[in-house]
């Protein structure tokens, strides 16, 4: 009887040996993809799902080996886009889905991108449906909510305050994480500029410098212009706001007709006199810092030239020359 309890043990042994080894081997040895792999995992997927989702694209060896280790080692498996491109031990796979070390893809905003522009660049690299962003920022102005002056409308977008910048989101991430990234970001740049006061007037203005000028040198000098302007209680007449007023009507059509100088919309600044009733892009920190500081001038017009630079006048006479010489410039 001893001698069959012996024999027993150690057959147990031994096939514990090689369990052992087996599960060593397939949990340590690397396995996995040569070429770039992506796989997704959606929120909500439990351990068998993952574990079927890795062996299925080839990434481990085996999903009960998946299960095993998650038997073993404690964490919260993490949704989101995993790449892979050699073969890697299992446990290192699971490692990097505890970690939620995702794959992130660049979403790059360009100064001067309206939220039309963003939104579409938003759909263009995967994150989320055009008519979704659009709707989310619509619906979440209360992240802006501390720049807007007591008992003032409430902003009918996010338009100024996301920032341009280079980012960097996962697949799963919402319109509303994406839109909270970029705000936090206008609210560093803010802070580091120094911008106090009325910043929504001051990110209207800077918007309308973003607009209307591309040499950063004459920012400021546009930038007081416009204040000039204003102070006098002249229309800016400044094209990009009526071009603004067409996109947000659904009848922008790629050039400015003499309809569109027409509409009533409070941001056509050539019927209404002031500042529009919020920013018409997105702007950098050179315009910003134009309407922070715009240049002390006795300038009221400007006028780009051939070479894409800024032709200032203080009257309309001289104004009308510079024009003139454009428009002859512009021939030839």
């Amino acid at each position: 009887m001893e001698a069959k309890i012996l024999k027993f043990l150690a057959t147990l042994l031994l096939l514990l040996l090689i369990f052992a080894g087996g599960a060593a081997y397939i949990l340590s040895t690397p396995y996995g993809p040569s070429a770039e792999t992506f796989i997704d995992i959606t929120p909500g997927t439990g351990t068998p799902a993952i574990a079927a989702q890795l062996k299925q694209h080839g990434i481990i060896r085996s999903r009960y080996g998946f299960d095993l280790l998650r038997m073993v080692r404690r964490g919260r498996l993490q949704a989101g886009e995993y790449r892979f491109d050699h073969p890697v031990p299992m446990t290192e796979v699971y490692e990097r889905i505890v970690r939620g070390d995702v794959y992130t893809r660049a979403l790059t905003i360009p100064e001067g991108y309206n939220i039309f522009d963003i939104a579409q660049a938003v759909q263009d690299n995967g994150f989320a449906s055009r008519d979704t962003f659009l709707a989310a920022e619509r619906q979440h102005v209360e992240l802006i909510a501390r720049w807007i002056p007591p008992g003032a409308p409430r902003p009918a977008s996010l338009e100024g305050y996301l920032f341009p910048d280079t980012y960097y989101f996962s697949l799963q991430a919402t319109p509303l994480q994406i839109l909270t990234v970029m705000v936090h970001r206008f609210r560093q740049v803010s802070a580091q500029l120094g911008m106090t006061g009325n910043v929504v007037r001051t990110v209207i203005l800077a918007s309308l410098v973003e607009k209307e000028v591309s040499q950063p040198a004459e920012r400021p000098l546009v930038a007081g212009v416009f204040i000039n302007r204003l102070a006098k209680g002249m229309p800016l007449a400044t094209d990009p706001t009526v071009i603004y007023a067409a996109l947000l009507d659904h009848r922008w059509r790629g050039t400015i007709y003499a309809s569109d100088l027409q509409s009533p919309s409070p941001y056509n600044t050539y019927k209404h006199t002031g500042l529009p009733p919020g920013p018409i892009c997105n702007p950098g920190v050179a315009s910003l810092r134009a309407a922070i500081a715009p240049a002390q001038t006795d300038y009221l017009y400007f006028v780009s030239d051939a070479a894409g630079h800024s032709r200032f006048s203080a009257d309309l006479k001289e104004h009308a020359q510079q024009v003139q010489a454009y428009r002859e410039a512009q021939r030839h």
